[in-house]
């Protein structure tokens, strides 16, 4: 920065220092000082108004903020019409759907998709044109996804607690920023604590010990809070041994007084009056108001006003109270920069200096096609049928009912655009390739046209909206969405399939699905399978990318796919150590947990350790060779598992430790390092209530998934 611009602005910083009349518009204060100062000069009636979704006090200047969905985009429109009344809608940029987000295995690109849909956000909210999007973000989705029928799994990150909460503070960090003192918006983790079933919901315990307590289910969310930096979560419908997690002492026990925790404990939708009808857990909502406060809530997503200033008037709460309570949002406002208007924040412009809109630009479609593309998982290749040579293949059928859509789901916007898989297809084939569809096979249509082409692509899957059908409801019971979870995790469209490649023995199946299905006569006999998950609008053009060989696949699965609905434990078993997830499965999973091809191979050699002992604050540092032995450049999916043999304490079989995702040119050797921090080893002891390191020995292995032993070592835990 030259030297006069550089006092200009200092200029320019003084001048508004001058000019404000309140000294919490003071940077120079601290950060307790200057919300000390704004609490005292808000009124008691701002106070309770600020303790809603719509930040704002007029009266002080404070313009504020609201909340905006943001599991994989901008909500911002969409099938749920998330724009706000009066303000209008925007179309906002769609990736693939969150489930499909963590097929990546890539931290740092969730970082990326996170900052460009912050990005995104302060467009929206600062361009006068629009001025309707929300700087606290709802996201990321920090449930764990331990059972597939959950009718949210498209909204998780997975079944594994490690993934999850690396990809959870990954995406809290893209979502903020990386300056030291402002936030590009707020993060907001949901759903706190265990929310992994949607029948019964609203009265369902989800009951477990304290040790899948820290070691699992709350894992995710302590990493995004401690690790992320995320100072704002929700707390879910459900109750958590017995009590509602809308005023569960945990909220402000564990994750005010141990983890940090000093923004915004939001409530649901619709949680607190749940507490009267559907918990029946207080005589009336006064009583339910004072104790959301006294459990840490500070902010109503539903009605709360009259019955929190009723509990103030009667005494059940006082001021003092809302002031602690509304601090926490005041906080994230002064995070977000909404209460001074300092040239030190770096977000402030967005929109106004630069005003082409994100979803607009090239090398925004370009990041959204390379997620697609690296999001795809290829489950099956036979003969290596894929990737297909477009010099010679003269025809391909591309049948079913997701050939030709892109479906929204019920938290995303509206995209910009969209490519189905036909038109991604047929564009990456050109025009040297004839390219044939049909929907269905009425009057042997798809099967008419497979035995007429070189190859049948057929694209099935479910529908993330359940056809239009109302709330709680799905036309087949494979499906499953918000307040509805799957009855069945058989594919009914797996028929169509058996048609094609009757007619076509190179047929390819796409499953096009928001979560895991049992395809067990598929994988047996179509010869090659390949899973995308919803709502990208680039879904066409990243799945056409890996299908003609331009992407070699590296997308990993995230949950375990099973042979047969048998092999589920009951849902609302929430303790996993009874035959849940790859930690304890009993059965042989039909795909394995971590599990994906690619186009070329792999070879693991040299196995490393920086040190054969470990303890109390130590990392080791696991290194290995990794060769592609392949014809293709090509990601790797390195992965670390550790088990830990003659433990005397309750540990999971097998648990993902570390994992790094490499690019790897063909004929290229390179030397992968994963970090295993002698953290990430400890346990939680019931006893000490704390985490400990316990001696002995552990086992781990590096490979290319959950089943794939490459290089096995062990060390020791003095």
């Amino acid at each position: 920065m030259k030297r006069p611009f550089f006092l200009f602005v200092l200029f320019l910083f003084h001048l508004q220092l001058s000019a404000q009349p309140y000294p919490f518009q003071d940077t120079r204060l601290t950060e307790e000082e200057r919300l000390d100062n704004l609490i005292s000069l808000m009124t008691k009636e701002e106070k309770v108004s600020c303790l809603s979704t719509r930040l704002s006090v007029p009266r002080l200047g404070i313009r504020g903020t609201r909340t905006v969905e943001g599991l994989h985009g901008l909500a911002l429109s969409g099938p749920a019409n998330w724009a706000v009344k009066g303000k209008g809608a925007s179309p906002t940029t769609t990736f693939p759907q969150a489930i499909g987000l963590a097929q990546m295995w890539d931290p740092e690109m969730m970082t990326q998709i996170a900052s460009l849909e912050a990005e995104e956000a302060r467009f929206l909210a600062q361009n006068p044109r629009y001025g309707s999007a929300g700087l606290i973000v709802f996201a990321p989705n920090a449930d764990l996804g331990r059972d597939i029928r959950w009718g949210r799994t498209e909204e998780c990150f997975g079944e594994d607690a490690f993934l999850a909460a690396s990809l959870t503070t990954a995406f809290v960090k893209g979502l903020q920023g990386d300056h030291p003192k402002y936030w590009k918006t707020a993060s907001l983790m949901k759903h706190f604590l265990a929310n992994s079933n949607e029948n019964n919901r609203t009265v369902n315990s989800s009951d477990f010990d304290e040790q899948l307590f820290r070691e699992y289910y709350g894992y995710a969310f302590y990493k995004g809070i401690t690790k992320g930096g995320s100072r704002a979560y929700m707390a879910a419908y459900n109750k958590y041994n017995g009590i509602p997690c809308t005023v569960h002492p945990v909220l402000t026990n564990t994750t005010v007084n141990e983890w940090g925790q000093n923004g915004i404990i939001a409530t649901d939708g619709g949680a607190f009056r749940l507490l009267l009808t559907a918990h029946q857990y207080y005589p009336d909502l006064t009583v339910a108001a004072a104790a959301c406060i006294n459990a840490g809530i500070t902010m109503f997503l539903d009605n709360y006003r009259e019955p929190l200033n009723k509990a103030l008037e009667t005494g059940l709460i006082s001021e003092k109270d809302i002031d602690r309570a509304v601090r926490g949002n005041l906080r994230v406002m002064l995070r977000l920069g909404l209460l001074d208007q300092s040239p030190e924040n770096p977000y402030s412009a967005i929109g106004i200096v630069d005003t082409i809109a994100p979803w607009t630009k090239p090398e925004t479609h370009q990041l959204v096609r390379e997620a697609t593309a690296r999001s795809l998982v290829l489950l099956k290749n036979e003969n290596r049928l894929l990737p297909l040579d477009k010099e010679k293949i003269k025809s391909i059928a591309v049948v079913g009912p997701r050939a030709d859509v892109v479906i929204s789901d019920w938290y995303a916007g509206t995209p910009p655009y969209a490519v189905t898989p036909l038109q991604g297809i047929r564009r990456v084939a050109g025009e040297g390739v004839k390219v044939l569809f049909a929907m269905s096979n009425k009057a042997d249509s798809a099967v008419i046209l497979a035995s007429q082409a070189d190859v049948a692509i057929v694209c099935l899957g479910n529908h993330p909206l359940g056809y239009g059908l109302g709330w709680g409801q799905n036309q087949v019971a494979s499906d499953g969405r918000e307040d509805v979870d799957r009855q069945a995790i058989s594919l009914e469209q797996e028929d169509l399939a058996k048609l094609v490649l009757a007619a076509n023995p190179n047929t390819i199946l796409v499953m096009v699905s928001s979560f895991p299905y049992a395809i067990p006569w598929s994988k047996e006999n179509i010869p090659a399978i390949v899973h995308i998950t919803q709502s990208s609008q680039e879904l066409g053009n990243g799945l056409a990318d890996v299908l003609f060989g331009s992407v070699s696949p590296a997308g990993r699965l995230v949950q375990t796919w099973p042979e047969s609905i048998e092999h589920l434990p009951p849902i609302l078993d929430y303790d996993i150590r009874n035959n849940r997830t790859y930690m304890y499965t009993r059965h042989k999973p039909l795909f394995p947990f971590g599990y994906g091809l690619s186009y070329s191979d792999f070879e693991y050699s040299k196995l490393r350790t920086d040190k054969k002992t470990a303890c109390e604050g130590d990392t080791v540092c696991i290194s290995f060779l990794l060769r592609n032995s392949g014809r293709f450049d090509s990601d790797e999916v390195a992965q670390l598992y550790v088990s830990f043999p003659g433990s005397k304490v309750k540990r999971p079989p097998i648990t993902l430790k570390g994992f790094k995702r490499v690019h790897i040119r063909s004929g290229e050797t390179r030397k992968v390092t994963i970090l295993l921090p002698a953290e990430e080893l400890k346990y939680w002891d019931d006893q000490e209530k704390t985490f400990a390191l316990e001696k002995g020995s552990v086992a781990f292995f590096v490979g290319g998934s959950s089943a794939d032993r490459r290089l096995i070592g062990q060390l020791k835990i003095n």
